[in-house]
């Protein structure tokens, strides 16, 4: 059955590896970052990641260059970037294009000569798994000893793992996966109300991933305001672990999540969002619980952690609908746009969940 899965042709859209190298760039720290491409490639990310205050440029290569090579226009924009920004750390990402054509990215950085750190990236969207562009992005950075083989090696297995999360419960779980808008969210938040003043116990866990955690951890905050001691809190908030901006993430969030008064027991980093499930297991097993309300990626979880519960899941992704409800998931509500909301936040951003469950929960 792994098999079959790993060999199906996916026909939807999948995540590209570009924007999976973007988003690990900024991560580490990068201020300025180069595509060598069109103008138009990967632009909504591109303006997404400037809301977090990374420099996104691009070479835009046309006709002209797809013929002739466009590696003098990138040497010339590493300089004019250094110039303009100053940056103490750059990088450079290939896109389709720039390898179609076999423009040499790392002698572009050579000419350049801008006697700062460059992480150069020789990625493509062709891959069939978005991770391996955060996987040579990583490898970029432990040449540069920006991180040291323990960390590289550390990531490299989360995102292993997250990959076959995705190919087993995920959205390139089936060949094509509609996109749906799951459960009307105040019918959900009025089953989950009536369960929590039946006296009823659940597992309310944060399994989020990055910066998606800063409105998936209000739903865990409305969860815990109404239910009190009724649930018992998880999250995946450890702030030692992961690249630099995972961890000031996690930090931001728990302090928010202290301030309201909600305590959790600490199942992980966001980086660990596939790996959780251990910790979840080990913790639901030793109480008795009814429900449980899993915001961010609950089908990183396994089916057995949660056997005999009445589940209440909340993802930002709409194909996402049909493999946790094939999972026996019985209330599944989907945040949308929920990623640009939280581009280039430092604290909690209201869920359309957890405003609708507040507010059921005083009329």
């Amino acid at each position: 059955m792994a098999s079959e899965v790993q060999n199906q042709q996916i026909i939807h859209p999948r995540p590209s590896s570009i924007v999976a190298a973007l988003y690990t760039l900024r991560d580490l720290g990068a201020e300025v970052v180069i595509l060598h491409g069109p103008s138009g490639c990967c632009f909504k990310h591109a303006r997404l990641l400037e809301e977090d205050g990374v420099r996104v440029l691009t070479t835009a290569l046309d006709e002209a260059g797809f013929v002739f090579g466009g590696q003098k226009p990138l040497t010339q924009l590493l300089k004019r970037a250094k110039e303009l920004f100053n940056p103490k750390l750059m990088a450079v990402s290939g896109t389709c294009s720039s390898m179609i054509i076999g423009d040499d990215l790392h002698q572009a950085v050579l000419d350049a000569d801008l006697g700062i750190p460059v992480l150069e990236v020789e990625v493509h969207a062709g891959y069939r798994d978005n991770t391996k562009g955060v996987i040579m992005t990583l490898e970029a950075a432990r040449d540069l000893g920006i991180i040291d083989d323990a960390e590289f090696e550390r990531q490299k297995t989360l995102l292993e793992k997250a990959t076959e999360v995705e190919r087993l419960h995920g959205a390139a779980s089936s060949e094509y996966l509609a996109p749906e808008r799951g459960d009307l969210k105040y019918q959900a938040a009025a089953r989950l109300l009536q369960l929590i003043r039946e006296g009823k116990r659940g597992l309310n866990i944060l399994n989020a991933k990055k910066e998606t955690a800063y409105m998936f951890a209000d739903i865990t905050a409305a969860v815990a305001e109404v239910a009190g001691p009724q649930v018992e809190t998880l999250a995946n908030l450890d702030d030692q672990l992961g690249l630099p901006k995972v961890r000031r993430d996690a930090a931001n969030i728990a302090r928010d999540l202290h301030e309201r008064g909600v305590d959790f027991k600490l199942i992980g980093g966001l980086d660990e969002y596939p790996v959780t499930g251990e910790a979840v297991s080990r913790i639901a097993a030793q109480g008795h619980y009814d429900f449980a309300v899993i915001s961010g990626v609950p089908h990183a979880l396994p089916k057995s952690a949660l056997e005999g519960l009445e589940i209440f899941s909340v993802t930002n992704g709409p194909r996402q609908v049909k493999p946790l409800r094939d999972l026996g998931h019985q209330h599944v509500t989907v945040e949308l746009d929920l990623h640009p909301k939280t581009m280039g936040v430092t604290s909690l951003v209201e869920s359309e969940f957890g405003a609708t469950l507040r507010a059921l929960n005083k009329a």
